[in-house]
């Protein structure tokens, strides 16, 4: 779910996955010709363009007061005021300024084929989280979508250049907060079969497995982003009756495990997967220190 909504902390992740990209393009030859053809984005509603429209949920971001900074103050679907992340990567990477939903029926091939977001709000690593959360995109499903359309590339584009473009494109995880906050801490399902540290350790497992799934299909710039301070997002300072208001350091305390968990995933996925680079992107610092020092950022 869509956590801070500060400018600032939107022009911090941006730089932020430019300079990942920067680590992950190196020695390629889209580095060398200054291009990455596309930018394809798994994950929740900090990366959701709209798919949630598409599908029947009541998690959806087509109303007033989303969209009002947008070009034209329209509700795209995003959850945001404005662009998202994502958006603003596509951009400074010479690719169009929106990324667009998957499932958008207006969108051409053409137009996926230079960025593409499956990503659908509410939704997380753990497959029980779209299920908790009215029916949104699980994480399998949109790898399923992420099948679909390298098929509707090959057939557009051919199939030499549908494979170039799948090898060269970047590829953005954004996802796992909601397995916490929608899942672990409201259910009672999986605190029954694990602690708080066992269920970081599966997740991370399912983000391993959410890369090798992509890899298997021929990507191989990837950048899955870390969770931010979750225990500080307004919902959990409400509902912290032991210190109202303030944040909840057990959410914290879980998101910088999962953080731990994730960048040794990830490190050992660099080790096995021959020709991919696959980095982590810290994002937890630059919110904690947005929240222990708020005027310092607007």
């Amino acid at each position: 779910m869509k956590m801070f909504s500060s400018q600032r902390v939107s022009h911090l992740l941006l730089l932020l996955l430019a300079v990942h990209y920067a680590l992950l393009s190196s020695g390629t030859a889209a580095a060398a010709a200054g291009k990455v053809p596309a930018i394809i984005v798994f994950g929740d509603s900090t990366v959701d363009a709209g798919n949630n429209n598409y599908i029947p949920t009541i998690i959806k971001g087509d109303f007033p007061p989303y969209g009002c900074d947008f070009d034209g103050g329209v509700a795209t679907g995003r959850f945001s005021n404005g662009r998202l992340v994502t958006d603003f990567v596509s951009e400074a990477l010479g690719l169009p300024s929106s990324v667009p939903a998957y499932l958008d029926p207006s969108c051409t091939v053409d137009q996926l084929a230079m960025g593409v977001s499956f990503a659908s709000g509410g939704t997380g690593l753990d497959d029980l989280t779209a299920e908790s959360a009215q029916s949104v995109i699980p994480m399998s499903q949109q790898l399923e979508y992420f099948k679909e359309y390298k098929e509707k590339l090959k057939i557009a584009k051919g199939e030499s250049l549908a494979n170039e473009i799948i090898a060269e494109a970047l590829y953005v995880f954004s996802i796992g907060t909601n397995d916490f906050i929608l899942n672990y801490f409201v259910l009672p399902l999986r605190r029954a079969q694990y602690t708080p540290p066992e269920y970081a350790t599966y997740l991370a497992g399912l983000a391993g497995d959410a890369v090798r799934a992509i890899y298997d299909l021929g990507a191989r710039k990837i950048a899955f982003t870390g969770l931010g301070p979750f225990g500080c997002v307004p919902s959990a300072r409400t509902l912290n009756h032991d210190e109202p208001g303030e944040c909840k350091e057990e959410h914290n305390e879980v998101a910088m495990r999962f953080n731990a968990e994730l960048q040794a995933a990830l490190r050992k996925l660099n080790g096995e997967l021959a020709g991919a680079q696959v980095v982590y992107a810290e994002t937890y610092s630059i919110a904690s220190a947005i929240v222990a020092n708020p005027a310092a950022y607007g």
